[in-house]
This record gives C-alpha cells, sequence and structure tokens, in this order.
C-alpha cells in the first residue's frame, strides 16, 4: 500500500530555511524522516536550527546561500549532493518585504526608493528563479524530482501598500505554472512543481504592518484582516507543514502547476 503522505527519506534543500515559516517546515519534515539542508544567508541561525533538530533526533545540514549569486546556489548544489548523495526536493523560501518598499504616508507610491523596491522584488522572483535553474537541471537530468516555491495571498490579490513583493509574488506564481508546464513538456512527467500561498501569519516581515511596535496591539490593517479571515486568526507556522507534506508525497503525485492558498479562507471571502 502506498504511504499516501510519506516523506522519509527524502532529501531536501530549503533556501530560506532558517526563517519562521520555513524552519518551521524545515523542522516538521526532518520529524517525517527527511533529510534536510537548512540553506540560509545567516549561517547561525541556519546552524541553531540544525541543532535543534538534529537533538530531536533528525538530520540537518546547515549551508549558507546567497539565493541572488547562481555560482553560490552552484556551490550549495554540489554541497549537498556530496553529503547526501542525491536531492529529491527544493524549497524556495527565500524571500521578504522591507519597509522602504511599501508605501505609507511617510512614503507616497511616487517617492519609493528604487535600491529598495528593486531589492524586494528580485530576493522574492530572482531568489526563486536561479535555485530552479540549478536544481532544475539536475531533476531533468534525473528525469524525476519536486520544486515547491513558496508565493503569497498578496499574488492572488494586491494588498495596499504592499508594491513590489505583491508584483514579485505574482510572478512567483505564474513562473511556477510555467515552469510546471515546462519541464513536464520537456524533461519528464516526474519532475513536479508547484506553490504554496500563505495568508496572514505574524512574521518578522509584516508584524510593522499588523502590530502596533510600541503597544503590540493590533493596528487597523490587522484588525481588518482579521475581520475577512473567516477563520478568525492569524496563521501559524505549523498551518503550512500538513499541505507542504502533501506536496512532497505520493498524495499529489497528479498535481502540478498549482498555487495552493493556506490562507484560513481569506481568498474566498468577498467581504460581505
Amino acid at each position: 500500500m502506498v504511504e499516501w503522505f510519506d516523506v522519509s527519506g527524502k532529501c531536501v534543500v530549503v533556501t530560506g530555511g532558517a526563517g519562521v515559516l520555513c524552519g518551521a517546515i524545515a523542522e516538521d519534515l526532518a520529524s517525517g524522516g527527511a533529510k534536510v539542508c537548512i540553506a540560509d544567508y545567516d549561517l547561525g541561525r541556519a546552524e541553531d536550527l540544525a541543532r535543534k533538530i538534529e537533538s530531536k533526533g533528525g538530520f540537518a545540514l546547515p549551508v549558507r546561500v546567497n539565493v541572488l549569486d547562481k555560482k553560490d546556489i552552484q556551490g550549495l548544489f554540489l554541497r549537498v549532493k556530496e553529503s547526501l548523495g542525491r536531492i529529491d526536493v527544493l524549497i524556495n523560501g527565500a524571500g521578504g518585504n522591507k519597509k522602504d518598499a511599501t508605501t505609507s504616508e511617510r512614503l507616497p507610491f511616487f517617492e519609493l526608493p528604487e535600491e529598495a523596491s528593486r531589492s524586494v522584488f528580485e530576493l522574492n522572483f530572482m531568489g526563486t528563479f536561479l535555485p530552479c535553474q540549478v536544481f532544475g537541471k539536475y531533476f531533468a537530468q534525473e528525469k524525476k524530482g519536486i520544486i515547491l516555491n513558496i508565493s503569497s495571498m498578496n499574488a492572488f490579490r494586491p494588498l495596499t501598500n504592499v508594491v513590489s513583493y505583491s508584483a514579485a509574488k505574482a510572478a512567483v506564481s505564474n513562473f511556477t505554472q510555467w515552469l510546471a508546464v515546462h519541464m513536464c513538456q520537456h524533461y519528464s512527467p516526474e519532475i513536479r512543481v508547484n506553490a504554496i500561498a500563505p495568508g496572514f501569519f505574524l512574521t518578522h516581515q509584516n508584524r510593522f504592518l499588523l502590530t502596533d511596535e510600541k503597544t503590540g496591539e493590533l493596528t487597523a490593517r490587522g484588525r481588518t484582516i482579521l475581520a475577512h479571515t473567516p477563520m478568525g486568526r492569524f496563521g501559524t507556522p505549523e498551518d503550512l507543514c500538513g499541505t507542504v507534506r502533501w506536496l512532497l508525497s505520493d498524495g499529489s503525485r497528479f498535481v502540478t502547476g498549482v498555487v495552493v492558498p493556506i490562507d484560513g479562507g481569506f481568498s474566498a471571502f468577498s467581504g460581505v
């Protein structure tokens, strides 16, 4: 009998793996028997998470990587291939937003710094595109593999004030669908490419939008989001893990080219 949601023995690379959301994903996969490479720009945080995983009996390989440097990504690939022997899954989790790429009363759209906007777009889109080139080439040679990208609810509905991040995540969703078709048609139907689109989770990148820095209370924006989320709460990192396991397992073996919302119903609610 097929173990539909089994991830044991899979060799998984997670970029941005030391972050809040992808860190939870990495921990969960390791607890399920996967061998996880935590690839992150912050090696110290990656090493801390690896020690935590290993203290619970899991396997984790921390590696520093700059996802905007293709040579660095190729070095990551070689390191993981040498250490684990093979690679089954790439999860593209590196990303984030910046205050200076977000409009406000203080910073109107017309004054957004080019550098900040370009940085956010490149980190989220090119930081997905380049690893897909490096690891996707290997999957094409092996005729099998799984790529999971991290999109966002912003890709479904561009959110007020959030400019470059919304555009970049929309590009990630579009690219996910394009790459899924491309890999199937040109290389192998055993290569699957999907994405998840988290809704509203309290993380370092959006806390300044959802909560007041001084009081910790919800901002007007935070209250509006909860009012438009049928489940009535923000997501927790663990809320992502079941869907990720499904997309990495045989339980989704006929699923490719989809972007799955994990949003408490936000994308389904019209507001009335």
